[in-house]
């Protein structure tokens, strides 16, 4: 029997079994370059560490509910969008979330604003925060079948948990009195202790007479307001470039946003 073959279950004990995997490159480097044993050990330990990372990163990405990986160097700056830089570079800094404020992204459809809030989620991953994305419709459902359910105030916490909470597509319609307070008590419930981003195709000042009630309305909104940064993207629709119909040199019909 082997001393590889022995090792196997030695590290597969201590949870470091994944080091097999690359053992025999390892064993290779070290005889070419005569390495000593706390150099190769340390070779090994990093290869660890780093595989511990990745693995970490992919978990906690998959529990963002991201749509898409996002990330900031991939964005489209030759598209005819015209944002402020100086501002965006800001947000990505991160500042923000040790601050305890929020991003909220305004623009027409399809200018970026969805990749922006997820390649912000992306790089607070990266950086070790907790991230929740969600299309702000599909909160407002979760919230509405957790009170059929009776684990509203346990639904509700699984929204304030996170570092980050990104509500993607704000104000598509108007919200009822149950919605209006939802949105209400999740606002000030993280305010000062979370941050967020949101993205909506209405400008902010239009965001008043979407809810039911004024009172709570005024109350959220000036918590959000006073505590954010507020980017406005303008510019034709970035998913428009992408269309196979441009890509092939046609032109399409005219769809009301």
């Amino acid at each position: 029997m082997s001393t590889t073959t022995e090792l196997r279950p030695l590290l597969e004990r201590l949870k470091l079994g994944a080091i097999m995997d690359t053992l025999p490159e390892r064993l290779a480097l070290a005889r070419r370059d005569q390495l000593d044993y706390a150099a190769f050990l340390q070779i090994l330990l990093a290869d660890e560490v780093t595989r511990r990372d990745n693995r970490r990163l992919e978990i906690h990405l998959q529990k963002a509910g991201f749509e898409d990986i996002c990330r900031l160097e991939d964005f489209d700056w030759t598209a005819s969008i015209t944002v402020d830089r100086r501002l965006l570079d800001a947000v990505f800094s991160l500042d923000f979330l040790e601050r305890r404020e929020h991003v909220l992204l305004v623009g027409p459809v399809g200018v970026g604003k969805s990749f922006l809030a997820q390649a912000i989620g992306y790089a607070a991953v990266r950086a070790g925060h907790s991230v929740h994305f969600t299309r702000t419709d599909a909160f407002f459902k979760e919230m509405a079948q957790s009170r059929v359910d009776h684990t509203q105030e346990k639904t509700m916490r699984s929204f304030l948990a996170p570092d980050l909470l990104a509500l993607d597509d704000f104000g598509l319609q108007r919200l009822n009195a149950q919605q209006s307070t939802d949105l209400y008590e999740l606002i000030v419930a993280r305010h000062r202790k979370s941050s967020f981003v949101i993205t909506s195709n209405r400008a902010v000042d239009e965001w008043l007479s979407l809810f039911d009630d004024p009172i709570l309305a005024n109350s959220a909104l000036d918590r959000l307001a006073n505590a954010s940064y507020q980017i406005v993207l303008e510019g034709t629709s970035y998913r428009e470039r992408l269309s196979p119909h441009r890509r092939n040199g046609c032109r399409t019909a005219a769809t009301p946003s």
